[in-house]
């Protein structure tokens, strides 16, 4: 590692300097992984078929699974990484790395098993009937059961990369695998190319995740002793006080996944009550969603190896700095979004489908969903904040807030009380709570840093 550089990036630049460094290529790469997103929504959606679309949408909570593991293992390890920069202990980060790397491999193994043994009872729980079964394993097939490997390792690779400040090379692995995405869903997806439909948007998906996974490798390879981040098996022998570090603050990320997907496919299976046509517009309208939900998750995953290392080195002030900068921007970006998403709904998901039915639905659930993105943002970058900290119990507070005690009720009330479309608006219900809980527990722990009260 290039340490005078990555030392002035932690401890002295200017802020504005500091957060931009790190936060802008984590967002520009999160943005690239929600556009080759859109590009299966796209790609797909130009066969005009409802079916394939709704294979997309009811396949979407597995993957979004695949983020446990790599909250279990990216977040976790990064966390402890960053922390022990913090405190230049070299050889922990060294060893914290390999068993990020290795426990990523072994969980997208997992997923793989659990496909090949249990396929019929998924996709029965994930929603799809007569009519979308097929579509929805043949994704599968490519994403998890061949893919699962990869799509993990790559982004937990990302992590580790950036935990020690070098974002622009976390941001560059990640964005050649999408892009490569980007190429291959027309080829693969459309009847010009290999006319495979849905199962074509997987394969893409599978290749990208390849590409992105050699590229950290070489990497890896090329910077040698530059780098702390470090893959070789004589790294990993078991250590419990690192097994314990990653999972403090890894498992209650996982969990907080999980509890998406439980969320998500609570709402799909609502959603497909209603018909594939719902079900699809749902999937486009949470696909453009996402993309300003992406600048916000960018954003707080950017400044966490800012906030962790001054944490643990006891720069109360800077880690404060940090933390405020950052929300301050990003909140006053997706208040902008989210009025232009309110008032250009229709062309937006008519982008992606000609179809009128699935662009009034998609309309009506875009209204909804995008109410909640500037106090998303907040919830996002306090949950970032804790993580970074290692305080892996009140990031796992807030997805028990979010999920469990709100989001999940809420869906169930709101859907009662106006039929398919009140499923747009509970996640706006529960982050405007959940923004102004944030907002306390953050100041809450400022006071407890600044006393002293708190150790890394």
């Amino acid at each position: 590692m290039e340490d005078e550089k990555k030392l002035y990036l932690f401890e002295e630049a200017p802020m504005s300097k500091a957060v931009v460094s790190m936060c802008v290529p984590t967002i520009i790469s999160s943005l690239v992984m929600v556009i080759y997103n859109l590009a299966d929504t796209y790609f797909v959606g130009m066969l005009n078929n409802p079916i394939q679309n709704a294979a997309v949408t009811l396949a979407a909570p597995v993957l979004l699974a695949f983020n446990a593991v790599n909250n279990l293992f990216g977040v976790g390890s990064s966390s402890l990484m960053s922390r022990s920069l913090g405190r230049k202990d070299y050889d922990t980060v060294r060893r914290v790395s390999a068993f990020g790397f290795y426990g990523a491999v072994a969980g997208g193994l997992a997923f793989t098993v659990i496909m090949l043994l249990a396929r019929t009872p998924v996709l029965v729980l994930l929603g799809t009937d007569a009519g979308t079964a097929e579509a929805t394993g043949a994704y599968l097939h490519w994403t998890v059961t061949c893919g699962a490997v990869p799509a993990i390792l790559n982004v937990v690779m990302a992590y580790m990369v950036r935990s020690e400040g070098a974002t622009l090379h976390a941001s560059v692995g990640t964005m050649s695998g999408c892009l490569l995405n980007i190429m291959l869903d027309p080829v693969f997806i459309l009847p010009w190319g290999l006319d495979m439909g849905a199962a074509g948007a997987g394969l893409a998906t599978f290749l990208s995740n390849c590409a992105a996974c050699v590229y950290f490798f070489v990497l890896l390879a090329v910077r040698g002793k530059k780098t702390y981040v470090c893959i070789r098996p004589s790294m990993f022998p078991w250590d419990r006080r690192i097994a314990s570090g990653v999972c403090a603050v890894g498992i209650p990320a996982a969990i907080q996944n999980l509890l998406n997907v439980t969320g998500m496919t609570v709402l799909n299976n609502f959603t497909s009550s209603f018909g594939a046509d719902a079900v699809a517009a749902m999937g486009i309208a949470q696909k453009i969603n996402m993309v300003p939900m992406n600048i916000a998750f960018g954003a707080s995953q950017g400044v966490m190896p800012l906030v962790g290392y001054n944490y643990a080195s006891g720069n109360a002030r800077r880690m404060r700095e940090a933390i405020a900068f950052a929300m301050r921007i990003s909140v006053s970006f997706l208040v902008a979004v989210a009025a232009c998403y309110y008032f250009g709904a229709a062309q937006l998901i008519g982008l992606f489908i000609r179809n009128e039915t699935i662009i009034a639905y998609g309309a009506r659930f875009l209204h909804g969903m995008c109410l909640a993105l500037p106090f998303l943002n907040i919830d996002f970058m306090a949950v970032g904040v804790f993580q970074a900290a290692g305080m892996g119990r009140r990031a796992f507070a807030f997805a028990i807030l979010r999920k469990i005690v709100m989001e999940i009720p809420a869906l169930y009330i709101l859907n009662a009380l106006i039929p398919l479309y009140g499923l747009a608006y509970a996640q706006a219900v529960t982050e405007v709570i959940l923004a102004a809980a944030a907002l306390l527990m953050l100041r809450k722990l400022f006071k407890e840093v600044e006393n002293g009260k708190l150790s890394a």
